[in-house]
């Protein structure tokens, strides 16, 4: 437990920090909207160039990536299917329900809790590629369709967007750049890499300190033709919604890992811990800033990210201490 208490403690703790800046007022009315946006177009793209540019991409093909796919591909689809039927959203808030219900906090908590209870965080670094390469182009071409093609755009601008929409995001550019460079073999020189590094270690604090901000925030900023629907729904509905995100996030995709691992793929015990935990790890931030770059309803993905990483301290110490913490 104290591990894991290790873990939580910068997240809790930047997020406080955030929280109490924003309603000191310290850094003005719009810190939360600059903020995020340096953490979409700068910060983000260059730690994610930095990783995969690093990264060998032949470790994905193995027994444990399939059982974690399966549980993320399936509670994606359930948080889409979801945010539409259950609560009413549109497609660019189906996307971010589809995110904040089976995208896990990777790297600054995953890695955290893998080095402390598996004792390495190879796994890890796996699960980043896979989120960073095939999970999060999904989600934005989603949220892309939802809130930029517009009624009467017509199918040929549709498809132009989709077509041109790497270049036009910075994440999957950082991304695809990345695994050219990995493909390639190319490295940067030492100045513009440790510049690159510098950057990309914003990310996450800046990130955890937009989210505090948002703590304090009104509804999201306007944008989305969807955000005025969103806005309005009644608070237990609200509460509702983030209910089920959470039980799928912290509780169907971990045991669907479980299912998976064990009596289809019969993983080693210790690899088996290692897909259960990555797969109870809470809602990455990523969901949150994504909502507020395009304009949607901030509220739901905020109070995702914040709940099931309250709910997962229980459900990370259940998944290690049911499936032990031997090593392999």
């Amino acid at each position: 437990m104290h591990a894991l208490l290790s873990a939580f403690a910068p997240i809790w703790i930047l997020t406080a920090i955030g929280y109490a800046v924003g309603r000191s007022g310290l850094l003005g009315a719009q810190a939360e909207a600059v903020l995020g946006r340096f953490v979409f177009h700068v910060a983000m793209p260059a730690a994610l160039f930095t990783m995969v540019s690093g990264a060998r991409l032949n470790t994905f093909a193995n027994s444990s990536m399939v059982a974690f796919a399966a549980g993320t591909a399936l509670v994606c689809g359930l948080g889409f299917m979801a945010a539409g039927r259950l609560f009413g959203r549109g497609t660019a808030d189906r996307a971010i329900g589809s995110m904040t219900s089976g995208y896990v906090n990777s790297a600054n908590l995953g890695i955290p809790v893998a080095v402390q209870v598996l004792g390495d965080a190879s796994f890890v670094a796996q699960i980043i590629l896979f989120q960073v390469l095939l999970v999060s182009p999904v989600v934005l071409a989603l949220l892309d369709s939802g809130t930029g093609a517009g009624a009467g755009s017509g199918k040929a601008v549709v498809f132009r967007r989709m077509l041109t929409m790497p270049v036009r995001n910075p994440i999957i550019m950082a991304s695809l750049l990345g695994v050219a460079a990995s493909a390639l073999g190319l490295r940067l020189p030492h100045a513009l890499a440790h510049s690159c590094d510098l950057l990309g270690a914003a990310a996450v604090p800046t990130a955890l300190i937009t989210l505090g901000l948002s703590l304090n925030s009104r509804p999201a900023a306007p944008g989305s033709a969807e955000l005025a629907q969103n806005t309005t729904r009644p608070g237990r509905t609200a509460r509702r919604e983030v209910v089920v995100t959470v039980a799928l996030k912290t509780l169907v995709q971990p045991l669907t890992a479980l299912a998976v691992g064990g009596p289809l793929l019969h993983l080693p015990e210790h690899q088996l811990l290692a897909v259960v935990l990555c797969s109870a790890l809470p809602t990455a931030q990523n969901a949150f800033i994504y909502a507020q770059q395009y304009g949607l309803d901030t509220r739901p993905a905020r109070n995702a990210v914040v709940a099931s990483t309250v709910v997962s301290m229980g459900t990370l110490s259940l998944a290690t201490w049911a499936l032990g913490t031997t090593g392999p």
